[in-house]
């Protein structure tokens, strides 16, 4: 549907070219975490790629990969969104606080991106390659913690820290799985009530700022 290449596709979902060729010729399994890395990378419907029901393209990846090159030149937008001299994952206060003590060091103006958003740079390895250590993030709070989409990248908010990760729904109701894109890192099971606050990120900046 999308009239991807084999190479293309095992691209953009970060995969062995040679791999994914032996997973479409039966040669390998469809494992579970490459059906996951579908949902969320290329914003497929999973009822969709598993049992053919519903339309293939129901929703899109809230995420948005973002080059140097979509970076503007001037800001003259009334819109453009706060950037702070803040790594998203250090310390435990909350983000909230935060915002209301620091000023931003900047602003920039990126079509798609909604109001209320704040971009703050991301430390750590283990979202990569999805956001490389250094990168930028453009997050917005979620009002309503129950409505979460499942596969997405969200700015977790924990009593005693912050970490980036995919959500992934967990068998118990009362828990969510925190998933990294680098598989050195271990999933992790949260209750759902020790999330204090959750942060969609809408906008991945793979941009070092200096």
């Amino acid at each position: 549907l999308k009239r991807l290449s084999q190479r293309r596709l095992a691209a953009l979902l970060r995969i062995d070219a040679s791999n994914l060729s032996k997973v479409l010729n039966g040669k390998l399994p469809f494992s579970e975490g490459l059906v996951n890395r579908i949902v969320a990378d290329l914003g497929v419907s999973k009822p969709w790629l598993r049992d053919g029901t519903g339309l293939p393209f129901d929703k899109q990846p809230i995420a948005k990969e973002i080059s140097p090159d979509d970076m503007p030149i001037e800001q003259k937008s009334l819109h453009a969104t706060p950037v702070y001299d803040l790594d998203v994952t250090a310390g435990c206060r909350s983000l909230d606080a935060l915002f209301g003590e620091i000023r931003p060091i900047g602003a920039i103006d990126i079509p798609g991106i909604p109001p209320g958003c704040h971009i703050l740079k991301v430390r750590g390895d283990s979202m990569m390659p999805r956001i490389v250590n250094g990168g930028y993030v453009a997050i917005r709070k979620i009002s309503d913690m129950r409505n979460i989409f499942w596969g997405q990248i969200y700015v977790v908010d924990l009593p005693e820290f912050r970490m980036v990760k995919y959500l992934r729904r967990h068998p118990d109701p009362s828990m969510v799985i925190l998933h990294s894109d680098n598989p050195a890192y271990d999933d992790m099971d949260v209750a759902r009530s020790d999330i204090r606050s959750l942060y969609v990120v809408e906008a991945i900046i793979n941009y070092e700022i200096n």
